[in-house]
């Protein structure tokens, strides 16, 4: 017996209810979210509730509109563009477990459509405390979805470090990590 298609996997986890995630909106052609031109999505739902973040309304996990099948194909379709150099996630917190539960699908399904596009994520979390093995937001999904990345971009927003001229993150104590020599080595190498 043939093992069951990528879409028919998707069919099923979006019947008993793997789905539930809300987006509060979608940038195409954004160019302050990561390299390049790109697609970001910003999703809802956050506990970090940094002081002087730039979205709170996306702190709500039932702000904006489903995730559903709709929107994950006009992003799709977005990435198609050569000059499109990849997509960025954002919100909110795709880190959030619920989050996590609703991306890896589709993470997985952009990195097999577009394997020469990038994906950058930004987490309020700190990858080597919290999105490690018994780490505040660790789920059966991290792993995965921390191997789907390009870059992460990490820790909360702290207005008391503030600085308009990084690239990339708002506050000193972020860093910028690529993620392909975390997963492969367990180093975390800082590219700005």
């Amino acid at each position: 017996m043939d093992s069951p298609s990528f879409c028919s996997y998707i069919e099923k986890y979006n019947s008993i209810g793997g789905n539930e995630m809300n987006y509060a909106s979608v940038k195409y052609y954004d160019i302050a979210n990561g390299t390049g031109v790109r697609t970001s999505l910003f999703v809802s739902g956050c506990r970090n509730h940094c002081k002087g973040c730039f979205q709170p309304e996306t702190w709500a996990f039932d702000y904006g509109k489903p995730f559903d099948e709709k929107i994950q194909e006009e992003i799709l379709k977005s990435l198609e563009p050569e000059y499109i150099k990849g997509l960025t996630i954002l919100g909110g917190d795709p880190f959030e477990p619920e989050n996590q539960k609703a991306l890896v699908p589709f993470l997985t399904k952009v990195k097999k459509q577009y394997p020469n596009k990038n994906i950058w994520a930004f987490t309020g979390y700190i990858l080597d405390v919290d999105l490690k093995q018994g780490g505040k937001v660790y789920t059966e999904y991290t792993e995965e979805m921390l191997k789907c990345l390009d870059v992460l971009v990490d820790g909360p927003f702290v207005e008391e470090q503030k600085d308009i001229t990084l690239k990339f993150k708002g506050s000193k104590n972020q860093r910028v990590i690529d993620m392909k020599v975390y997963c492969e080595r367990g180093i975390i190498s800082i590219l700005m």
